[in-house]
């Protein structure tokens, strides 16, 4: 079952029509890419895919990440996995010409890692997490560090992580107490802890690269007083050999999803032998840290949306195959003499496979939108430079917390097309609805989400981010209506964009008083408001392009394409948009339910 687990033409359709990602490469950047060059990056994509990691996503859930002896032992088709990313290209994909990459466009890394999150969301985490830790050295570290780590990290041979938690501090990481001590060499000796470190450690990595945060001792509290430091499980000496660094392994994190993804708990410095050298200044790290837990957020709302799409894909090819029941006749009987209905049939069902289709379509085009802001940031200078930024950031915790946790819903309406067999290990959709659980909570809560898109990316630059979005939509709403048949749904979405600006006059007020715990105390339920206004603006653009297709008969896909893509936003605008009205209620009531008052009464 599940032979199926993308769709290529929803990826083309919104790389080439909605997104327009042609329109970048006419920059010198990217101008070695073309179309042609495009189609054959994700041919190879889908066929190593195909290959290579489809085929080992539930052996890898089956037989998981063990911890024995002191060591994380992996399936062994990582290591084949990783050998063939090499070949490809992967860990280097994005990065410059001059420093061994392929010079990507980001919207097509994107698009990319779609695919192979679809296909085996277990491991790609580990490619990623290397490249995303080897740019944070090309940004901000010196020549030498660059020189030392980034040629292998991209050539696979090293693994990257990120080491940013600690027992005591969870999230808050202005607590953050790992301490790092000055060496006459210049160098620093590294002491304390860290867990929920993914891709930490397994038998495929010669070494492995530790961005680590931590406290030069008597730095000021706080998070004014972190830094970053590369910290190897194997140093090199002045002869080029490695020799252990004194960072143990001290176990690896079993968890109810992503089973073949390590996720480890390092002690550095047992044996006071341990350590790292400072990236960019003192007291700075986690602003450099900002850089890969950005890309990483982004990530985490590809593998979300890329496990709900395998999902989506596994429930509407068994409600295609399925037959149960009858529908219902005229007189509100059923027929018992004629053949079952395949379940795909049914309304209900129908419901459910077209939220899945709302959501992963819908959350897979934000996420390209984001990658495109990255390029246009990265090919552009002045206010559009600066405009794409501010966009690309208020867009990000949006980006990931949606897929994260409507995907979740959605992948949950998947089990439930299959019923009973969706609940047994012989069908993977009770697998993914395990292994999506843990993308809500990966790379900040969606609590910490939404107090970022509130408390920071909404007010920033007096609101300019925000104003930039609405914007945005304007403008998509704008091109609806000059569509006869998407008017009514141009005007509805116009109608939530004024209420949205309502909310928001509403929750500044207690800002502008000062009272910012009553401010984002609501936070989570205004990122599920915006969010849904969000993805109804994608799902506009998408409808803009279809209907213009079909009008004009010259779309590069079929009738039935299009048409599905138009029946997909109109059942959003029907039944999802509709819930911000909610939404808005609880934001815009009276009461602070949720704030603690004189004493506590949740008992």
């Amino acid at each position: 079952m599940a032979d199926q687990y993308v769709s290529m033409n929803n990826l083309r359709f919104l790389l080439y029509d909605v997104h327009k990602v042609e329109e970048i490469l006419n920059s010198e950047l990217y101008s070695d890419y073309d179309r042609d060059g495009i189609d054959i990056l994700l041919d190879a994509a889908k066929d190593l895919a195909d290959k290579e990691y489809h085929p080992y996503s539930a052996a890898m859930d089956e037989k998981p990440v063990v911890y024995e002896d002191g060591k994380i032992i992996a399936h062994p088709q990582l290591g084949r996995i990783i050998e063939k990313a090499a070949e490809a290209g992967i860990f280097g994909s994005y990065f410059s010409y001059e420093n061994g990459g392929m010079q990507l466009p980001l919207i097509l890394f994107g698009a990319t890692n779609h695919i192979y999150h679809a296909a085996n969301n277990h491991v790609v985490g580990y490619m990623n997490l290397t490249s995303g830790a080897a740019n944070l050295i090309v940004n901000f570290g010196n020549q030498k560090l660059i020189d030392t780590y980034v040629p292998n990290m991209i050539a696979g041979k090293w693994m990257g992580t990120m080491a940013l938690t600690e027992p005591q501090a969870g999230s808050s990481l202005s607590d953050v107490s790992t301490t790092a001590y000055p060496q006459e060499d210049g160098a620093y000796k590294i002491k304390g802890q860290k867990i929920f470190i993914s891709g930490g450690d397994h038998q495929f990595g010669e070494n492995f690269v530790h961005l680590t945060l931590a406290r030069i001792e008597g730095a000021p509290a706080g998070t004014k007083g972190i830094s970053l430091f590369v910290v190897p499980k194997k140093r090199i000496e002045a002869d080029g050999n490695l020799v252990y660094n004194d960072v143990v392994t001290a176990g690896d994190f079993q968890k109810m999803g992503q089973k073949g993804y390590a996720t480890a708990h390092l002690v550095y410095g047992e044996n006071d032998d341990c350590y790292g050298h400072l990236v960019g200044q003192p007291n700075l790290g986690l602003k450099y840290m900002f850089q890969m837990m950005n890309e990483a957020r982004i990530d985490v709302g590809h593998i979300a949306n890329s496990i709900a799409t395998a999902a989506y894909h596994a429930s509407l090819q068994y409600a295609k195959e399925r037959p149960q029941g009858r529908r219902l006749t005229s007189d509100g009987t059923k027929n018992v003499d004629e053949e079952q209905s395949l379940i795909i049939k049914h309304p209900d069902v129908r419901r459910m496979l077209l939220l899945q289709k709302a959501v992963v379509e819908g959350g897979l085009s934000i996420l390209l939108e984001c990658g495109k802001l990255s390029d246009i940031e990265k090919i552009s200078e002045g206010d559009k430079k600066q405009d794409a930024h501010l966009l690309m950031e208020i867009l990000t915790p949006i980006a990931k917390t949606y897929p994260s946790e409507m995907g979740r819903i959605a992948t949950s309406n998947g089990l439930q097309v299959l019923g009973g067999y969706g609940f047994c290990v012989d069908f993977p959709l009770q697998q993914y609805y395990r292994d999506i659980r843990i993308t809500s909570l990966y790379e900040g809560t969606t609590g910490i989400q939404s107090m970022d898109l509130l408390g920071r990316k909404a007010t920033m630059q007096n609101g300019r981010a925000l104003q930039l979005l609405i914007g945005a939509i304007t403008e998509t709403i704008r091109d609806a209506a000059n569509q006869e048949a998407l008017k009514p749904y141009a005007d509805q979405l116009a109608e939530k964009i004024k209420l949205a600006q309502k909310v928001m006059e509403h929750l500044s007020g207690f800002a502008a008083q000062g009272d910012f715990e009553r401010f984002l105390a609501d936070a989570t339920i205004f990122m599920e408001f915006t969010s849904t206004i969000v993805i109804a603006w994608q799902w506009l653009k998408q409808a803009t392009v279809a209907q213009q297709a079909l009008v004009t008969n010259r779309g590069t896909f079929s009738s039935d394409f299009y048409e599905g893509k138009l029946l997909t936003m109109k059942f959003y605008f029907k039944y999802e948009l509709p819930k911000t009205i909610g939404l808005a209620e609880t934001l815009l009531h009276d009461d602070a339910i949720t704030i603690l008052k004189d004493k506590e009464l949740i008992n």
